[in-house]
Order: C-alpha cells, then sequence, then structure tokens
C-alpha cells in the first residue's frame, strides 16, 4: 500500500471514529409503559466508557422539554446540564411526565402511580446499563427521589437531592416524609442564596440530621454562579444554580464516586 493510500485509510478510520463518537453523544426519546394503557417519557444518553448511570428528576411539573438534535432542551438545572454528566462518564437517563398527566405536583410525586412508574423507568434503565445507578433530584424532584427510596429502593446505589424541598408545612416536603427508612448514601447540595420559600437553607440541616440510618450523608452548601434571572423558585435563579452549573456537577459526581 502506497503512503498516500495508507494516509487516505487512517483518515477514513478516523472520520468514521468521530462519527461513531458523535453518534453516542446524541441521546434519544422513549416511552416506557408503566401502567396499564399508560407510558412515561425518558430521554437516555449514553456515556462512552461510563462509569455509572444517573436518573435526573426534575422540578417543577416534570418533563424535560422538547428533544431537539438529540438534546433535552428544558430548562430545568439537570436538564441544561445533562450534558455535563455525560462527560463526567455517567450515562444519563432523565424521567419525563406519565402520559395521563401533564404536571406532577406535589402529593402527586408520592402517590402510588408516580412510585410505579418511576419503578418501572428504574427497570427500563437498568435494562440499559447494568452499571451503578443513582437517583438524582432537584426542587420538586427531591419529593419524588425521597419518596422512591424510602418505599422502593430496589435497583439504587445512591441519592443525590440538589435544592431540596425543605418546608415543613409542604405537601411531600422531606421533613413531611420518613427519612430515616432511606438507608442509601445521600448527598444534600443547596445554594447558600436560594430564596425559594419551600427551600430555605436554613432548614436543609433538618434534613440531614432525619437521615439516620442512611449509609453515608453529605451536606455541600454552596455560594457561587452569578446572574440570577425570574423567580427565586425557578430554574434560572440561584434555586437553579444558575452560573455554576459545571462545578455543581462536579460536586455531584466527584461524591459519586466516593459516596461519603
Amino acid at each position: 500500500m502506497t503512503f498516500s493510500r495508507l494516509h487516505l485509510s487512517r483518515c477514513l478510520a478516523l472520520a468514521l471514529c468521530v462519527c461513531a463518537m458523535l453518534a453516542q453523544a446524541q441521546g434519544t426519546l422513549h416511552k416506557v409503559p408503566t401502567r396499564e394503557g399508560i407510558t412515561t417519557t425518558v430521554f437516555w444518553e449514553a456515556a462512552a466508557q461510563a462509569k455509572g448511570t444517573v436518573l435526573l428528576f426534575p422540578g417543577g411539573g416534570g418533563g424535560f422539554g422538547p428533544v431537539e438534535g438529540g438534546k433535552a432542551q428544558g430548562h430545568n438545572f439537570l436538564v441544561r446540564s445533562a450534558t455535563l454528566f455525560v462527560e463526567a462518564g455517567y450515562n444519563v437517563a432523565i424521567l419525563g411526565r406519565p402520559s395521563d398527566s401533564s404536571n406532577l405536583d406535589y402529593a402527586d410525586r408520592i402517590g402510588e402511580p408516580h412510585l410505579r412508574d418511576v419503578q418501572q423507568v428504574i427497570n427500563f434503565v437498568n435494562q440499559q446499563s447494568a452499571l451503578p445507578l443513582w437517583l438524582v433530584g432537584t426542587s420538586r424532584g427531591t419529593v419524588s427521589v425521597a419518596a422512591t427510596a424510602i418505599r422502593q429502593p430496589r435497583g439504587i446505589a445512591g441519592l443525590v437531592l440538589a435544592s431540596s424541598i425543605v418546608n415543613p408545612n409542604k405537601v411531600g416536603s422531606l421533613p413531611q416524609q420518613n427519612l430515616a427508612a432511606i438507608e442509601l448514601p445521600v448527598l444534600l447540595l443547596h445554594h447558600r442564596k436560594d430564596a425559594c420559600p419551600q427551600c430555605r437553607p436554613a432548614e436543609v440541616p433538618n434534613v440531614l440530621r432525619g437521615l439516620q440510618n442512611a449509609a453515608s450523608k453529605k451536606l455541600v452548601m454552596v455560594d457561587g454562579g452569578s446572574n440570577p434571572q425570574g423567580e427565586p423558585c425557578e430554574a434560572l435563579h440561584w434555586h437553579g444554580f444558575i452560573g455554576m452549573e459545571a462545578q455543581a456537577v462536579r460536586i455531584i459526581t466527584d461524591w459519586l464516586e466516593a459516596p461519603r
């Protein structure tokens, strides 16, 4: 083979490799059967040489927005940070909404239909990868994550609770749930400037104390970011770790590698 043909062959091989990498970087939308006649949307994106999987639970009414170009387009902290988890070596699954609901409210997230949906999604995600699965929730998503860990912890390695709902008077809030029943490792991540009335930073240590039987537990309070916008409970404010997404994801993934 001449040098030019060898060079061309190597270039073609490199191009194929790059194309394969780009293909892997595209996520896919799935509709997972979760109850009779009901499907729940799940966004899935695999990481190259993954070391684990994160199932992300967005806040608000749930969902991850439209999927364009293989990426979920929602503004939620976890949704807009999904690529950062993939780059850190974690497969990403994002929980969407069930076909019989357009809004996951607080009470919905501790109800049996939602928990059945979540368990079926966990089963689906574990079928995609046998690597350890971590549940990561933010804001109202922490209600779902805690309820799941309390009532059906099968197939889960541990939990991350970011911008947790800690108002003791709010239905489904972490203080209202049986935190002592959680035996998995737990990371609490919160912003010191979070001004959402349901997520006051001063009340987060009470959640840490409530996790008395967790295999390990850690609270990280951060104070970074920039340019908060909108209402204090929305995704582009301190509540959503605006301007410090990479740092927040790094804190989470570092803990996943050594949950103590």
